[in-house]
């Protein structure tokens, strides 16, 4: 019996809060539409024209400005080249490029390849040539190959 009473209070709870659920949205949108109503009703068709105009034309005027902001965005949808930077004649340098991936190696390496400057395929860097960078030219040597020293 305490198992019935239970369920059917909990089941009347459930059916109540069910029902303010439904009925709380209804509450909210009627009064926007009847305040729509009210201030709609007493402009004459005239006014109404007007202002639907007056809407069109601002609309219309938006929209150019945006497209004429595009516009300006479109020539540059790159960002420019950094030039490189002028070589010391009184250091060494050595270039590398990476001709493995590093998909399926650990993180430490794919780590250093971008420590390096290099991150995808092919690429060529040209690094000072110190024992931190031979270092790590030497933990990733099966993914690198030096070109020039």
């Amino acid at each position: 019996m305490a198992e019935e009473d239970k369920k059917a209070a909990g089941g009347a709870k459930t059916a109540a809060k069910k029902a303010a659920a439904k009925k709380a949205p209804a509450k909210k949108a009627a009064p926007k539409k009847a305040a729509a109503k009210k201030t709609a009703a007493p402009k004459t068709t005239a006014a109404k024209a007007g202002e639907t105009a007056a809407k069109k034309a601002s609309a219309k005027k938006a929209a150019p400005k945006k497209s004429a902001a595009k516009k300006k965005g479109a020539k540059s949808s790159r960002p420019a080249r950094k030039e490189p930077k002028p070589r010391d004649p009184n250091k060494r340098y050595i270039t590398v490029e990476q001709i493995g991936s590093p998909i399926r190696r650990p993180g430490s390496q794919r780590a250093t390849l971008i420590g390096l400057g290099l991150n995808k395929m092919h690429r060529k860097r040209t690094l000072e040539d110190t024992p931190a960078v031979r270092g790590m030219i030497d933990s990733v040597s099966h993914m690198v190959r030096i070109i020039e020293e």
